[in-house]
């Protein structure tokens, strides 16, 4: 689960550096404003790789997803990408623990030589 939920916030970290330079682009708030809340959803996504392995990880990507569709009242792209990135986020979760669950089985199994 950790390498697909991974994938899906790297993704996630080079579409918000993108969106928050559209935003600049567009005036829709000042560069500094734009780019502290970039810079922090940003680094979000990097300390939340790090975490996919303790408990809690995957609701607070949760709560990364929402506030990216959130991010649509002010880039109405947003509310597209961030609908497509939960997409991805659910896909890598629950296939994520198909995998592990099918690699615990396996392990489990004794070899038939």
């Amino acid at each position: 689960m950790r390498t697909l939920c991974a994938s899906t916030l790297i993704g996630e970290f080079f579409v918000i550096g993108f969106a928050g330079l559209v935003a600049m682009q567009l005036g829709a708030a000042s560069t500094g404003t734009v780019w502290l809340v970039s810079g922090v959803g940003m680094a979000f996504c990097v300390v939340l790789c790090g975490m996919l392995g303790r408990p809690g990880a995957v609701p607070a990507g949760w709560v990364l997803q929402a506030v990216l569709v959130a991010a649509g009242f002010v880039l109405p792209t947003m509310f597209f990408l961030g609908a497509c990135f939960a997409g991805l986020w659910w896909a890598s979760v629950h296939f994520g623990q198909k995998i592990d669950e099918a690699k615990a089985r396996y392990a489990a199994e004794p070899d038939v030589a």
